[in-house]
Protein backbone atom coordinates (compact mmCIF):
# COMPACT_ATOMS: atom_id res chain seq x y z
CA UNK A 1 0.00 0.00 0.00
CA UNK A 2 1.64 3.20 -1.14
CA UNK A 3 1.36 6.40 1.20
CA UNK A 4 -0.40 9.35 0.12
CA UNK A 5 2.72 11.94 0.55
CA UNK A 6 1.63 15.33 -0.02
CA UNK A 7 3.82 17.63 -2.33
CA UNK A 8 5.07 20.84 -0.48
CA UNK A 9 2.80 23.75 -2.22
CA UNK A 10 5.36 25.86 -3.92
CA UNK A 11 4.90 29.40 -3.13
CA UNK A 12 4.06 31.78 -6.40
CA UNK A 13 6.21 34.33 -7.13
CA UNK A 14 3.21 36.56 -7.47
CA UNK A 15 1.88 36.13 -4.32
CA UNK A 16 5.28 37.35 -2.78
CA UNK A 17 5.02 40.00 -4.83
CA UNK A 18 1.72 41.04 -3.68
CA UNK A 19 2.86 40.61 0.06
CA UNK A 20 5.70 42.54 -0.92
CA UNK A 21 3.38 45.40 -1.95
CA UNK A 22 1.15 45.58 0.62
CA UNK A 23 4.37 45.95 3.32
CA UNK A 24 5.38 48.62 1.70
CA UNK A 25 2.05 50.54 1.08
CA UNK A 26 0.76 50.10 4.54
CA UNK A 27 4.25 50.52 5.93
CA UNK A 28 4.40 53.68 4.24
CA UNK A 29 1.16 55.01 5.20
CA UNK A 30 1.73 53.48 8.84
CA UNK A 31 4.90 56.33 9.08
CA UNK A 32 3.03 59.55 7.16
CA UNK A 33 -0.03 58.76 9.51
CA UNK A 34 2.00 58.09 12.68
CA UNK A 35 3.85 61.47 11.95
CA UNK A 36 0.49 63.40 11.92
CA UNK A 37 -0.58 61.98 14.83
CA UNK A 38 2.33 61.85 17.46
CA UNK A 39 4.13 64.49 15.38
CA UNK A 40 1.18 67.15 14.54
CA UNK A 41 -1.06 67.95 11.39
CA UNK A 42 0.65 69.57 8.29
CA UNK A 43 -0.28 73.20 8.91
CA UNK A 44 -3.04 74.50 6.88
CA UNK A 45 -3.40 77.92 5.47
CA UNK A 46 -6.55 78.12 7.26
CA UNK A 47 -4.84 78.28 10.46
CA UNK A 48 -3.12 80.83 9.88
CA UNK A 49 -5.19 83.30 7.11
CA UNK A 50 -8.68 83.17 8.59
CA UNK A 51 -11.46 83.38 6.58
CA UNK A 52 -14.30 85.89 6.90
CA UNK A 53 -17.49 86.11 6.24
CA UNK A 54 -17.45 89.29 4.88
CA UNK A 55 -14.61 90.92 3.80
CA UNK A 56 -13.38 94.78 3.55
CA UNK A 57 -9.96 94.98 2.06
CA UNK A 58 -8.22 97.93 2.72
CA UNK A 59 -8.28 100.96 0.36
CA UNK A 60 -4.69 102.81 1.73
CA UNK A 61 -1.34 101.70 2.27
CA UNK A 62 -1.76 102.73 5.71
CA UNK A 63 -4.86 100.60 6.22
CA UNK A 64 -3.15 97.72 4.41
CA UNK A 65 -0.13 97.50 6.61
CA UNK A 66 -2.47 98.10 9.55
CA UNK A 67 -4.06 94.73 8.35
CA UNK A 68 -1.08 92.41 7.96
CA UNK A 69 -1.15 92.87 4.11
CA UNK A 70 1.35 94.25 1.83
CA UNK A 71 0.82 97.27 -0.25
CA UNK A 72 1.21 96.99 -4.44
CA UNK A 73 1.84 100.33 -6.32
CA UNK A 74 -0.10 100.14 -9.86
CA UNK A 75 2.82 100.89 -12.29
CA UNK A 76 -0.05 102.84 -14.64
CA UNK A 77 -1.20 104.72 -11.97
CA UNK A 78 -0.74 108.33 -13.48
CA UNK A 79 -0.81 110.55 -11.31
CA UNK A 80 -1.39 113.78 -13.70
CA UNK A 81 -5.09 112.66 -14.27
CA UNK A 82 -7.07 113.28 -11.60
CA UNK A 83 -9.60 110.11 -10.52
CA UNK A 84 -12.50 111.59 -11.97
CA UNK A 85 -11.62 112.87 -14.85
CA UNK A 86 -12.98 112.28 -18.56
CA UNK A 87 -9.90 112.03 -19.68
CA UNK A 88 -9.09 108.79 -18.43
CA UNK A 89 -8.00 106.54 -21.10
CA UNK A 90 -9.89 103.33 -21.91
CA UNK A 91 -7.76 100.38 -20.71
CA UNK A 92 -5.55 102.23 -18.19
CA UNK A 93 -6.13 101.26 -14.16
CA UNK A 94 -6.21 104.12 -12.59
CA UNK A 95 -5.93 102.83 -8.87
CA UNK A 96 -3.03 103.70 -7.19
CA UNK A 97 -2.49 100.16 -6.17
CA UNK A 98 -3.91 96.95 -4.21
CA UNK A 99 -3.47 95.34 -0.88
CA UNK A 100 -2.28 91.69 -0.75
CA UNK A 101 -4.07 90.79 2.77
CA UNK A 102 -2.65 87.58 3.23
CA UNK A 103 1.17 88.93 3.10
CA UNK A 104 1.99 88.15 6.82
CA UNK A 105 -0.33 85.20 7.30
CA UNK A 106 1.09 83.53 3.85
CA UNK A 107 4.76 84.16 5.11
CA UNK A 108 3.87 82.65 8.54
CA UNK A 109 1.86 79.80 6.54
CA UNK A 110 5.10 79.05 4.42
CA UNK A 111 7.68 78.91 7.71
CA UNK A 112 5.59 76.96 9.43
CA UNK A 113 5.05 74.22 6.57
CA UNK A 114 8.84 74.80 5.51
CA UNK A 115 9.95 73.40 9.19
CA UNK A 116 7.29 70.78 9.24
CA UNK A 117 8.36 69.21 5.78
CA UNK A 118 12.05 69.61 7.32
CA UNK A 119 11.19 67.43 10.26
CA UNK A 120 8.65 65.09 8.26
CA UNK A 121 11.81 64.53 5.71
CA UNK A 122 14.58 63.53 8.95
CA UNK A 123 11.68 61.19 10.52
CA UNK A 124 11.01 59.41 7.26
CA UNK A 125 14.14 59.15 5.85
CA UNK A 126 15.36 57.63 9.71
CA UNK A 127 11.93 55.61 9.51
CA UNK A 128 13.14 54.55 6.27
CA UNK A 129 16.91 53.78 6.67
CA UNK A 130 15.14 51.76 9.83
CA UNK A 131 12.79 49.29 7.36
CA UNK A 132 15.79 48.71 5.27
CA UNK A 133 18.02 47.42 7.92
CA UNK A 134 15.01 45.10 9.48
CA UNK A 135 14.93 44.34 5.75
CA UNK A 136 18.26 42.31 6.76
CA UNK A 137 16.87 40.50 9.80
CA UNK A 138 14.24 38.96 7.99
CA UNK A 139 16.13 37.63 4.79
CA UNK A 140 14.64 34.34 5.12
CA UNK A 141 11.16 35.44 3.95
CA UNK A 142 12.02 36.91 1.13
CA UNK A 143 8.68 38.72 0.02
CA UNK A 144 8.67 40.61 3.84
CA UNK A 145 12.78 41.23 3.15
CA UNK A 146 11.64 42.55 -0.04
CA UNK A 147 8.49 44.98 1.41
CA UNK A 148 10.47 46.14 4.25
CA UNK A 149 13.77 47.28 2.00
CA UNK A 150 11.51 48.46 -0.88
CA UNK A 151 8.91 50.14 1.75
CA UNK A 152 12.49 52.12 3.49
CA UNK A 153 13.16 53.61 0.05
CA UNK A 154 9.70 54.29 -0.72
CA UNK A 155 9.46 55.79 3.06
CA UNK A 156 13.13 57.85 2.01
CA UNK A 157 12.02 59.36 -1.36
CA UNK A 158 8.22 60.34 0.14
CA UNK A 159 10.48 62.52 2.79
CA UNK A 160 12.82 63.91 0.21
CA UNK A 161 9.87 65.23 -2.32
CA UNK A 162 8.15 66.60 0.90
CA UNK A 163 11.09 68.86 1.63
CA UNK A 164 12.74 68.91 -2.21
CA UNK A 165 11.59 72.64 -2.81
CA UNK A 166 13.02 74.01 0.50
CA UNK A 167 16.67 72.00 0.49
CA UNK A 168 19.80 73.46 -1.15
CA UNK A 169 21.76 72.19 -3.74
CA UNK A 170 24.38 70.92 -1.30
CA UNK A 171 21.53 68.89 0.77
CA UNK A 172 19.56 67.56 -2.54
CA UNK A 173 23.56 66.39 -3.69
CA UNK A 174 24.04 64.91 -0.51
CA UNK A 175 21.03 63.47 -0.03
CA UNK A 176 20.74 61.42 -3.89
CA UNK A 177 24.79 60.91 -3.25
CA UNK A 178 23.68 59.27 0.21
CA UNK A 179 20.96 57.53 -1.21
CA UNK A 180 22.99 56.26 -4.66
CA UNK A 181 25.27 54.82 -2.11
CA UNK A 182 22.96 52.94 0.32
CA UNK A 183 20.98 51.68 -3.05
CA UNK A 184 24.32 50.22 -4.54
CA UNK A 185 25.55 49.09 -1.10
CA UNK A 186 21.62 47.41 -0.61
CA UNK A 187 21.86 45.71 -3.81
CA UNK A 188 25.24 44.18 -3.59
CA UNK A 189 24.35 43.19 -0.03
CA UNK A 190 21.24 41.35 -1.23
CA UNK A 191 22.62 39.43 -4.48
CA UNK A 192 25.68 37.99 -2.46
CA UNK A 193 23.93 36.65 0.50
Amino acid sequence: MEQNIAKPIQKSWFLKWILALGIVIVMNLLFNYGLRTFYKPTPMWDDFCKIEQVNKIPETQEECVSAGGAWNTNPNYDKTIPAYSPEIRVGVDQTKGYCDVNYTCQREYESATKIYNRNAFIVLVVLGIIAIIASFKFIATEAVSLGLSLGGVISMIVGAIRYWSNMDDKLRFGVLLIGFIALIWLGIKKIRD
